[in-house]
C-alpha cells in the first residue's frame, strides 16, 4: 500500500530490526516497576480481572494496588512478574502502584472505563488531524474521560517481553487529538459519549505492512510456506550478519537463474572495475525522465555506479547510505560489500553499513536494479549517514549500463524487511502489550495483500486466534474495517483483486461469532488510497461494537446477502440487516449487480429492491450459477439499509 506522505514512508524505511533483552530501558532501581504500556492518565478496563505486570528485583513479594483493590505477586528469578487485579467498577483518577515493602512506584490519574486496541496499516494509522472536519473537530475535543496511547514503531527479530521505548498516555484535547488514529479516536469517542465511561485506546499501527508482519512466529511457522522465512527471521534475531549473507547468496541463485548474464556483471560490482565506457546519467529522477534514449521505455536491468569522498574521520564514523525509493528491486553494493536490497518501489532505502566498509578517500556505490524506473527520488535524498548525524551528499552524477530486458519478475525479499516483513511487527507492537486487558480489538488492514486474497481467508482467522491467545481472551471481539475503494472505476464486469479481499474479510467475519464487519467502500476515495472521511468509518465501528459487546439490538453492519435462489425468470437474493427494508438512493434499480457463469464471465443486471430481498430481474438463465454484487477496486454502489448502512459486497453461489 503506497502511503502519499514522505513522514509514512521515512518510518517504513529508517526503522531497523532490534532484539533486546526483556524490558530493556527500565531502569533496575531498588522499586519495583510496570511494564512500559502502564502510564500516567491510562486506562485499565473495567468490570473484568486486568492483568498487570512488570519487572523488580528476582524473588521479590509485590502488592499492586488501585483504589482499595489489591493484588499480590511474586518476581521470578528473572525479575518477571505479572498478576490481575480484580474487577473493577468504572471511575477514577485513582493512582496505580506496586511495591515490594521497601519501595513503591505510583502511576497517577489512572482511570477505570473500556480499552480498546487498534491495529493495521496506514488506514488505521491516518491521524485525526488529517480526517474530514477535523479543523474543528480537534478544537472541541478536550475530554479528561477519552484517552490515548500510540506505540512506536518498532520492527522485531524476536517477540519482546516489555516495549522498546515507554509511550505516552495522553488525554483528548486540542493539543493531543490531532496525533491519534482517526478511526479509533472516532469510535472512541462515540462509546464514551453514549456509555458515559472512561475510555482509552491503544494504536499500534504501520502503514504499508501486511498482516504476516502482524502474526506471531508460532502461529506462522504452521504454514509451511512461511516455515523457512520465519526461521530466517529468528536466525536474523541471533546473528544478523549470518542471517544477511544467506539472503545475500539466495539473491545471487535467484538471479542464476533467472538472467544468463548475473555471472558475467558481477564483475561490475568490485570497486576495481573501469565503468569509464559506460553512459551518464543525471539522477535527478526515474531513469525514463533522465533524457537517456535508451531508457526512455526500458524495463529490466540497469547498473548504477557512483563514487562519493569522504575524510578519514567521516569514513570512521559513516554507518548507513540512505537512497531514497527505488523502483523496484534493487541490490546495493559499497566498495564491493553487499549492504542491502529492497523491492518494494516507495520504501526509502536506508541501508546499515559495517564499520570499516567506508574508507578515506574514494568509495564506490554500485546498485543492480531490476524495475522500470530506478532511483525516483530527487538527488537530496541520497547521502551517506554519519554516528555523529552528517549526511555527506551523493553526486546526482551516475555511470549505467543496461542489462537484460524482463517485466513480471519478482525477487524474493528478505522475511525480515518491512513493510512485508514476518513476525516482526507482532514481537515488537503486540505481543509486548500482552495481555493488556482490553474490551476489543480493531483491525483495519489489506491493501498490501489484496493481490493475495485466497491467502488472505487463512491469514486473518488465524490473526485473530493468535492475539486472542495473546491476550488471554479466547473471545475477545474482533472489528474488521472492510477495504474501501480506491483505483479503478468498472465499466464492465471482470477481475478485481480489492473486491476479492473484501470477500475473504466478509467470509472471516461471517464464520467467526465475535467478529463485526465493517463497510468503508462507499465513504472511499478512487484516487487516494487514504480516504480522509473517517469520521463515518469510526461511527460505523462503534455501531458494531453497540452489537457485538453491549448486545444491543442493531444490526452491526449493513444489509448482508444470504441466499440467492432462482423464481422463474429472475433471481432473488435474500438479505439479512435489512428487516425494515432495503432502499436505493438516485434511482429505482440498484447498481453493481453482476450474474456469472462457471467460467467466471458475468454481465451486469437490472436490480430490484423488493423489502428484504433484491429480484434480478430475467438473470435467471441455465448458465448463470453466481452472483456478485459491488465487485470493483472503486465500486459505484446505492443500495442501503433504511438506517442508512450500506449493503456488503458480496459473491455467492446460486442454489439450485
Amino acid at each position: 500500500m503506497k502511503p502519499n506522505t514522505r513522514r509514512i514512508i521515512t518510518l517504513v524505511a529508517t526503522t531497523g530490526l532490534l532484539t533486546v533483552l526483556p524490558f530493556a530501558g527500565h531502569a533496575q532501581s531498588s522499586a519495583p516497576q510496570f511494564a512500559k504500556i502502564f502510564g500516567d492518565h491510562a486506562v485499565l478496563q473495567h468490570d473484568q480481572p486486568v492483568h498487570v505486570w512488570g519487572i523488580a528485583s528476582p524473588n521479590t513479594t509485590l502488592t499492586i494496588s488501585v483504589n482499595g483493590k489489591t493484588a499480590s505477586a511474586i518476581a521470578g528469578a528473572d525479575g518477571k512478574w505479572q498478576t490481575a487485579l480484580p474487577a473493577l467498577p468504572a471511575g477514577g483518577p485513582y493512582a496505580l502502584t506496586v511495591s515490594d515493602g521497601q519501595a513503591t512506584t505510583t502511576l497517577k490519574d489512572i482511570l477505570i472505563g473500556d480499552v480498546y486496541l487498534c491495529s493495521g496499516q496506514s488506514n488505521m494509522e491516518f491521524p485525526t488531524r488529517l480526517s474530514t472536519g477535523a479543523w474543528g473537530e480537534i478544537g472541541a475535543s478536550a475530554n479528561p474521560n477519552l484517552r490515548f496511547v500510540n506505540i512506536d514503531k518498532d520492527s522485531s527479530a524476536a517477540p519482546r517481553d516489555d516495549l522498546k521505548t515507554t509511550p505516552a498516555w495522553k488525554v483528548a484535547g486540542p493539543d493531543t487529538t490531532g496525533e491519534a488514529s482517526a478511526v479509533c479516536y472516532y469510535m472512541s469517542k462515540a462509546l464514551q459519549k453514549e456509555h458515559k465511561v472512561p475510555v482509552g485506546f491503544i494504536g499500534t499501527d504501520w502503514g504499508g505492512t501486511t498482516i504476516q508482519s502482524w502474526i506471531s512466529p508460532a502461529a506462522l511457522r504452521t504454514l509451511p510456506a512461511y516455515t523457512a522465512g520465519v526461521d530466517a527471521v529468528a536466525q536474523y534475531g541471533a546473528s544478523p550478519e549470518k542471517a544477511k549473507a544467506a539472503h545475500a547468496k539466495a539473491q545471487e541463485a535467484w538471479w542464476d537463474a533467472h538472467d544468463k548474464s548475473a555471472k558475467a556483471q558481477r564483475a561490475w560490482i568490485s570497486p576495481a572495475f573501469n565503468d569509464s565506457a559506460w553512459s551518464r546519467l543525471k539522477a535527478t529522477g526515474g531513469w525514463k525522465d533522465s533524457g537517456n534514449a535508451d531508457l526512455a521505455n526500458f524495463d529490466g536491468v540497469v547498473w548504477l555506479r557512483a563514487r562519493v569522498t569522504l575524510t578519514a574521520d567521516q569514513a570512521a564514523k559513516a554507518n548507513e547510505l540512505a537512497l531514497g525509493p527505488v523502483d523496484t528491486f534493487d541490490t546495493t553494493w559499497v566498495n564491493g560489500q553487499w549492504v542491502g536490497s529492497g523491492g518494494i518501489n516507495w520504501v526509502w532505502r536506508d541501508y546499515q553499513v559495517p564499520a570499516g566498509v567506508f574508507k578515506a578517500g574514494e568509495n564506490v556505490i554500485v546498485l543492480r536494479v531490476l524495475g522500470s524506473n530506478g532511483l525516483t527520488g530527487k538527488p537530496d535524498m541520497r547521502f551517506v549517514k554519519t554516528s555523529d548525524g552528517q549526511a555527506i551528499p551523493l553526486s546526482a552524477d551516475w555511470t549505467y549500463k543496461t542489462g537484460m530486458a524482463a517485466t513480471g519478475l519478482s525477487i524474493p525479499a528478505a522475511p525480515w524487511d518491512v513493510p512485508t516483513s514476518l513476525n516482526t511487527l507482532y514481537n515488537g507492537m503486540i505481543a509486548p502489550l500482552a495481555p493488556y486487558t482490553v474490551k476489543a480489538a480493531a483491525w483495519y488492514q489489506g491493501e498490501s495483500n489484496a493481490d493475495a486474497a485466497t491467502e488472505y481467508r487463512t491469514l486473518l482467522p488465524m490473526l485473530m486466534a493468535d492475539w486472542r491467545k495473546s491476550f488471554s481472551a479466547p473471545d475477545l471481539p474482533m472489528l474488521i474495517v472492510q477495504l474501501s475503494s480506491y483505483g479503478s472505476v468498472s465499466t464492465a464486469p471482470g477481475v478485481s483483486h480489492w473486491a476479492e479481499l473484501r470477500e475473504a474479510q466478509r467470509l472471516t467475519v461471517d464464520a467467526d461469532p465475535h467478529a463485526a464487519l465493517i463497510v468503508s467502500h462507499d465513504y472511499g476515495d478512487r484516487s487516494d488510497i487514504h480516504p480522509t472521511q473517517k469520521t463515518i468509518i469510526g461511527l460505523r465501528a462503534a455501531r458494531a461494537v453497540d452489537h457485538l459487546v453491549f448486545g444491543q439490538a442493531i444490526a452491526p453492519t449493513g444489509p448482508e446477502a444470504i441466499s440467492v435462489t432462482r423464481a422463474g425468470p429472475d433471481l432473488v437474493i435474500n438479505f439479512r440487516y435489512a428487516e425494515t427494508g432495503l432502499k436505493t438512493y438516485s434511482s429505482d434499480t440498484a447498481i453493481g449487480f453482476e450474474a456469472c457463469n462457471a467460467g467466471d464471465t458475468c454481465r451486469y443486471v437490472t436490480a430490484v429492491a423488493d423489502g428484504q430481498r433484491i429480484v434480478l430481474k430475467g438473470a435467471n438463465t441455465p448458465e448463470t450459477v453466481k452472483v456478485r454484487y459491488a465487485w470493483s477496486d472503486a465500486p459505484f454502489t446505492n443500495l442501503y439499509s433504511s438506517d442508512d448502512q450500506p449493503a456488503l459486497p458480496f459473491e455467492l453461489k446460486v442454489s439450485q
